[in-house]
């Protein structure tokens, strides 16, 4: 019999005025009670309090029971004493391990929840719509972080609908799989990087088992609404998907009138193959620069100037400030204001695309990250301020120096830059090199390694469905690194370059324990043309042995490494080229040939960012940039790192995927006019040309031939390519436009 009815039943309602006029016995309690007593259950056979909740609100409502008053949990000072005690500055490591707790009917918790959402989030701590679940955020260190609540989905949604390819019959049926994330938040004065997304990923875990035991409902999907000027970054960063915005109506819009604020919708799909059409088809990636530099922590007017700047930079990627600029000097002043602006620094600028390169990767299984250094020569520029050393000697060549971290596929796919440092090395410490070994690892310029792989270990706990391997060169084979990564989650994969002592014995190196290794078999790598040589293939016999190194003799602190090492060496190179030899230390476990060649296609990746390296010196030109200051310099450098990303992602993204459309990469002017001006006519096809097509002709603008023995394109005449198609673009545009009609 349905609840209601019996719940207007004589004896019933009897019973329930009875319960209602208790003394002391709140409304969540009279609902246990009531449920209890009719034993009102789902087809599950879970009591369903909060259906209960809803009849007897109703029936108050009517006259026929009295309730008793809401009871607003109030915490005491002392419970938020904890958690408003200062700010907190830190990497994600420091905080200790982070842990979620489950508030939900906890009398002791549930005031502090209520306390920190009414007190610091805009919406406060409820009325929650439906079921619900809340957790406190705490550290190991320093108490409560924040708090967020999942409750029940939207009815209806009509981009949710579209994106996960829902029927009418199919949201009915589905919704109930869906939460929504309506509270999120962390604590004013907590700034730790990737803590935001590292807790969405704990919320997910404890949702997948919590949901199902207080509901008996499995979670399939999540949703989440992010109000302007948000953008949603550390969503993004967690693996969630953008996928439309509200129409801001809310729950309550019975007229239809939608004075509610428009909101970004966010998905986060737990079982995929619960959604088999999920997913938008292809879109255009018409707004790159918006996306990349989304959530600077700028006002409106900076981002702005820095997202068309960005524009620009990508139309013209070769040319000057004042020639990206096309001589207007309201722009090129607000550029030089911008780089000046002391909130503006380049790790500001490359705080989004960070997150947004993370994004990337959390769609991938395994992703690799090459490490590796390089000087910015500024010496032709001496008015320049806050240069430092790049040479060996007091009066050579001055710059900046930079250490990147950039990410990639296993097939090569550049997804952006993770981390970078940069410095410069003061004239007046010439010479501590001789101080080295009596210094810490952290007071030396060794240390970016160090850095770097912290970085690197903060995204593979925000992504732990991905792997992440950072491949380095010979540089980075420093003990006090290994011993770092051998207790990382994330892998590494080293070149070595000293002949280390092996735990096997007293007289046991690197080099001959692998030499006496036996033979695992071959393996063929590409060896690109380079300093006057020739392209060519090379043979590499391959071993591979668990080894175990030493510490140096003064470090035995540091105590013992396991490792698996991989010796590759050329036994016979052609004629005139030195023999190619690889010995590769990994944290990777790697015991059979098959393992072994898969980590050699790694190490092979890390040549990835050296033509990065190439795209953003001769490609953009950094090293051409003049500016007043070095603060200025890197200011503007982050952008053209950012833009050299770009080009170098469209030349490997043509050859992974060459038959996506070119409005992946290209918006509707600029694809006709480059196809107008190749083909030399001005009616565009109906159907836009593929990716690979649309590179080829831009190649071509930039002076690339096409012959069967030049291969596929690359960054070099792109850049030049990508220019003159800016210029074709503006013309294309002009007559495009039609004329305005006279009056």
């Amino acid at each position: 019999m349905d609840m209601a009815k019996r719940l207007w039943e004589g004896d019933a309602l009897a019973y329930v005025r009875e319960m209602a006029a208790r003394i002391g016995m709140t409304r969540t309690r009279l609902s246990q009670v009531v449920c209890e007593a009719f034993d009102f259950r789902d087809p599950l056979g879970r009591l369903r309090e909060m259906t209960c909740r809803k009849v007897l609100a109703k029936m108050a409502a009517r006259g026929d029971v009295v309730l008793p008053a809401t009871q607003r949990s109030i915490p005491a000072r002392g419970a938020l004493a904890v958690v408003e005690s200062g700010a907190v500055t830190c990497e994600l490591a420091e905080l200790g391990r982070v842990e979620l707790v489950d508030v939900t009917g906890e009398a002791a918790l549930s005031p502090v929840w209520n306390g920190l959402m009414d007190t610091h989030h805009e919406l406060g701590s409820g009325p929650l719509c439906g079921a619900q679940l809340r957790y406190l955020i705490r550290c190991e260190h320093f108490g409560w972080l924040g708090g967020l609540a999942f409750s029940a989905a939207a009815r209806r949604l009509a981009d949710r609908e579209a994106w996960l390819g829902w029927s009418e019959d199919e949201r009915r049926e589905q919704l109930q799989h869906v939460a929504c994330n309506s509270r999120f938040l962390i604590l004013p004065g907590i700034r730790v990087p990737n803590l935001a997304s590292h807790v969405l990923g704990l919320a997910v875990r404890r949702l997948v088992r919590d949901w199902p035991k207080r509901y008996g409902i499995a979670l399939w999907a999540l949703e989440t609404f992010v109000a302007p000027p948000r953008l949603g970054t550390s969503y993004r960063a967690a693996n969630w998907r953008e996928v439309g915005e509200s129409r801001g109506r809310g729950r309550q819009d019975g007229q239809h009138t939608a004075e509610r604020t428009r909101k970004r919708v966010f998905l986060h799909l737990i079982e995929p193959r619960r959604f088999p059409r999920a997913g938008p088809p292809a879109a255009p990636e018409t707004d790159w620069a918006a996306a990349e530099f989304a959530g600077l922590e700028l006002d409106a007017r900076l981002q702005r100037r820095t997202v068309a700047l960005a524009r620009r930079f990508q139309a013209r990627p070769t040319a000057s400030l004042p020639q990206a600029c096309e001589g207007h000097l309201a722009e090129l002043r607000g550029a030089y204001r911008l780089f000046q602006h002391e909130k503006v620094t380049i790790d500001t600028l490359l705080a989004p695309h960070y997150q947004a390169t993370q994004a990337r990767a959390a769609q991938e299984p395994l992703v690799l990250a090459a490490v590796d250094s390089s000087a910015l020569n500024y010496s032709a520029h001496p008015a320049t301020d806050g240069l430092g050393l790049i040479g060996t000697t007091v009066n050579g060549p001055v710059g900046l120096w930079l250490h990147e971290t950039l990410v990639f596929t296993p097939s090569g796919v550049p997804l952006g830059l993770i981390d970078v440092q940069h410095w410069r090395r003061d004239p007046a410490e010439h010479g501590k090199k001789r101080t080295r070994k009596k210094r810490p690892i952290e007071e030396k310029e060794s240390g970016k390694w160090l850095k770097s792989f912290d970085r690197i270990e903060a995204a593979q706990r925000a992504c732990p469905q991905t792997r992440w391997v950072m491949v380095a060169d010979r540089e980075s084979d420093i003990y006090e690194f290994f011993v770092k990564a051998s207790d990382a989650t994330a892998g590494v994969l080293v070149r070595a370059q000293t002949n280390r002592h092996l735990c096997s014995d007293e007289q046991a190196h690197l080099w001959p324990a692998l030499a006496a290794a036996p033979v695992a078999g071959t393996f063929t790598v590409q060896v690109a043309a380079g300093n006057g040589r020739p392209a060519r293939e090379a043979t590499l016999t391959v071993r591979v042995q668990a080894v175990t190194l030493k510490p140096p003799r003064d470090q035995t602190r540091l105590g013992n490494v396991p490792v698996s090492a991989i010796w590759a060496h050329e036994e016979h190179p052609p004629e005139g080229s030195s023999a190619l030899e690889w010995m590769l230390l990994t944290t990777v476990p790697t015991h059979t040939f098959d393992e072994a060649c898969s980590r050699i296609e790694w190490y092979c990746r890390r040549w990835g960012i050296e033509i990065y390296h190439r795209t953003l010196k001769s490609g953009c030109r950094i090293e051409d940039r003049q500016l007043g200051s070095a603060k200025s310099l890197k200011a503007c450098l982050a952008i053209d790192m950012v833009v050299a990303w770009r080009i170098f992602h469209l030349v490997h993204l043509s050859r992974q995927h060459p038959d996506l459309p070119c409005t992946t990469y290209f918006d509707d002017d600029h694809w006709k006019a480059l196809y107008g001006f190749v083909h030399r006519t001005p009616i565009p096809p109906d159907t836009p040309p593929t990716l690979h097509q649309a590179v080829q002709m831009v190649a071509r603008l930039g002076g690339f031939l096409g012959r069967k023995s030049d291969g596929e394109p690359g960054a070099q005449v792109l850049w030049i390519g990508i220019q003159r198609l800016d210029d074709l673009t503006s013309m294309y545009r002009v007559f495009a436009t039609p004329p305005p009609q006279a009056p």
